[in-house]
């Protein structure tokens, strides 16, 4: 079959055909960056929320360093670690996300309607997420560590993405809004230790230290694509915003509750992942307080 297609564009007219093909991809990729970027010009809030994403999904890779000079955490820094970053998450989606989409319900002319709306969309986040775990291949190291197996790189790499794309979504959403309140720095700086877990685990599963750490990096880059589709909703919402950001907050609750707190509650560890989730919604109410 190889060889008939190879066989088709050695002819000059196919070849022809080809390079017109070429020619209209570049064409219409070009077009689109740049109406892409004429629209980011007239959305500076859109770009910010991007940029937030972004820069929050490369700290993800500046957590990844340490595994090429200190290698794995130790199994005491894990759950403390873990538990960290699901604090700031829990306390990222209730302050940057809930508490705006609530106080501009109370504001609005039909508080009841939009507040069961808004209710139903952050149920939506919620559903969104659990779908979307069920629906994608994917597989985590510690349950598949734990039946005494070798998981598939490429399927771990899929349930982090997963748990990313949330994170970048409420980034987006947040920042377009104007309701940030530090949720940029915050996930930014929940995703160092994230990171440096990440980059672990694939050295676990045999990866040299660094490419372990471009996979963490590439995991992380994943968020500015959630965070492109969550500038898209908080800029189009209008009225409808508390929905965009009640939804965003149903996403980052569903993985807080789906992967951080087990991963960090794992039998003789539950004190010290408390902890970490403890000192991680601390440190983002003192973001959230301070931006």
């Amino acid at each position: 079959m190889t060889q008939i297609v190879l066989q088709h564009y050695e002819k000059p007219a196919a070849r022809r055909h080809l390079w017109v093909g070429l020619v209209m991809a570049v064409v219409a990729l070009t077009f689109g960056i740049e109406q892409g970027l004429q629209w980011l010009a007239a959305h500076p809030m859109a770009t910010q929320g991007l940029q937030a994403s972004l820069l929050a999904g490369a700290a993800t890779g500046l957590g990844a360093i340490p595994v090429l000079l200190l290698r794995r955490p130790s199994e005491r820094l894990m759950a403390p670690m873990l538990g960290l970053a699901g604090g700031m998450m829990l306390a990222a989606s209730l302050f940057s996300l809930l508490v705006p989409a609530v106080q501009t319900v109370a504001a609005s002319d039909a508080p009841w309607l939009l507040g069961i709306l808004t209710a139903a969309a952050f149920l939506a986040g919620v559903a969104g997420m659990q779908t979307l775990d069920r629906r994608l291949p994917h597989e985590h190291v510690e349950d598949v560590e734990a039946r005494g197996l070798m998981p598939n790189v490429a399927l771990v790499v899929a349930a982090i993405a997963i748990h990313n794309l949330p994170e970048g979504l409420a980034v987006g959403v947040a920042a377009a809004a104007g309701a940030d309140h530090g949720m940029s720095l915050g996930i930014a700086l929940q995703n160092v230790p994230e990171g440096w877990i990440v980059a672990s685990a694939m050295i676990a599963l045999g990866a040299a230290p660094l490419r372990a750490a471009l996979i963490a990096l590439g995991t992380g880059l994943v968020e500015p694509v959630g965070g492109l589709f969550g500038v898209i909703a908080s800029t189009l919402a209008g009225a409808a915003l508390p929905l965009a950001l009640a939804a965003a907050a149903g996403a980052m609750l569903w993985v807080v509750s789906h992967e951080m707190i087990p991963a960090s509650h794992r039998p003789g560890r539950i004190g010290a992942g408390t902890a970490g989730l403890a000192a991680g919604f601390a440190v983002m109410t003192t973001l959230a307080s301070v931006f």
